[in-house]
């Protein structure tokens, strides 16, 4: 499902000329259809509505609070990596009953705000973070659910940099070392051992690892039972792929045919923590064509985009399709690489591309980029930051604006006595 079409030519958001929005708010931009949200996370819950589940929406991939709060209205819960993801979740109305909390290096004080928030669980990483968790918990005197992230040694067949299932990955304890820390975590006062979970990868376009990373994790549960621990949950992770470019990738319920079989008579509550499923074709950047430059071995598009605003090309050597806003007859194609204005080489939002000609002062349109676009921006060459625009209908709204030139310096100070 996708609501960004062309209508006689032009580009149209749900019911807006993407041109009309562009001349209002300037470029670039980030633009998000609400229907596409919507659909998307509705598609993912009735995929696997044959068993009990929470739908952790994954605050990394789009962490505007409209956003989440959006995700929120839907019934999701929350996945967060850190203190300001667990903020801006419960600041839109999340459910702490339904966040969980991820990440490699919590801190005490992260640990602290999110015991006080009551929320539904903590995923571990390490022994000295369980023992970490214990000791803040029991100086609270509260007991603190939690779920071990355990590494199941499965190739997610990914971009090496978000395969994070391997036993060389940072991420997780070994499988073999699982049923050791669940005893301590059993023995420890300040700690409730209620689930299990993995994480084994972004961009999966296949199944089969994970039916082959649940084979394991199922058999682990069951042996925690007859320990007598009483785990609930099952943390399946997320890292469902999409369609960037023409890439086949499986519909939600695909995934769900080949996963739920394995979860369904374990009685757990299964945890998705799901994003770029929902938010990657949910969102699109636009930018406007500066220059065309002509290389000696290459022809350029120099655009207002850069790679501050959109990393994943440079970072991830990721493809995202291209396309004129409004298409033009006759146009020729060209092969080109689409470059913006920063100072590396590595600056570029599409290289060897084939695109139709384009003038100084058109619209270009980056699909898929509603998930790890504007989450991973940033202020390098002191760029200021892009507004994000959710269209709902015929309704644009702004749900962050530009950045200025005085927020780049906002929380900066020159000290008196160093002049």
């Amino acid at each position: 499902m996708n609501d960004f079409i062309y209508k006689t030519g032009t580009l149209y958001c749900e019911e807006l000329r993407v041109s009309d929005i562009a001349e209002k708010v300037g470029t670039p931009f980030y633009l998000y259809s609400k229907n596409t949200f919507t659909s998307h996370f509705n598609a993912v819950d009735q995929a696997f509505g044959d068993v009990p589940h929470i739908i952790a929406y994954s605050v990394k991939a789009n962490s505007n609070v409209a956003i989440v709060s959006l995700m929120a209205h839907q019934g999701a819960g929350a996945d967060v990596v850190s203190g300001g993801e667990l903020f801006r979740a419960l600041q839109a109305g999340v459910d702490p009953g339904k966040i969980v909390f991820a990440g490699l290096g919590k801190t005490a004080s992260e640990i602290e705000y999110a015991l006080k928030e009551g929320i539904l669980m903590f995923n571990v990483e390490s022994s000295q973070e369980l023992m970490l968790i214990n000791e803040i918990a029991s100086g609270m005197g509260v007991e603190a659910p939690i779920a071990l992230r355990v590494n199941p040694d499965i190739d997610p067949q990914t971009h090496p940099y978000v395969a994070t299932g391997l036993k060389q990955s940072k991420f997780g304890i070994p499988l073999s070392q699982a049923m050791a820390e669940y005893e301590v975590a059993q023995r420890l006062p300040g700690l409730n051992p209620v689930g299990i979970h993995q994480h084994i990868g972004s961009q999966i376009m296949d199944s089969a690892p994970f039916e082959n990373s649940l084979v394991k994790i199922t058999n682990l549960a069951r042996s925690l039972s007859v320990l007598g621990m009483d785990i609930k949950y099952i943390n399946i992770g997320g890292g469902f792929g999409i369609q960037y470019t023409d890439e086949e990738a499986p519909a939600p319920d695909q995934f769900a045919n080949a996963i739920v079989p394995l979860l369904k008579d374990t009685g757990c509550t299964v945890i998705l923590e799901v994003g770029r499923m929902i938010a990657g074709n949910a969102g699109i950047l636009v930018t406007s064509v500066l220059f065309n430059k002509q290389g000696e071995e290459k022809k350029f598009v120099v655009v207002d985009a850069a790679m501050n605003d959109l990393i994943r090309p440079s970072l991830y050597q990721a493809i995202h399709q291209k396309s004129p806003v409004a298409e033009r007859d006759g146009a020729e194609e060209l092969k080109v690489d689409v470059v913006g204005p920063i100072c590396e080489s590595g600056d570029f939002l599409g290289q060897d591309l084939n695109l139709p000609e384009v003038q100084p002062g058109d619209l270009l349109a980056v699909f898929t980029a509603g998930a790890y676009g504007f989450a991973m921006s940033s202020n390098y060459n002191s760029r200021t930051r892009v507004p994000e625009i959710l269209v709902s209908g015929r309704k644009a709204y702004v749900i962050r604006r530009r950045e200025t030139f005085e927020d780049l310096i906002r929380g900066e100070a020159i000290p008196d006595d160093m002049l």
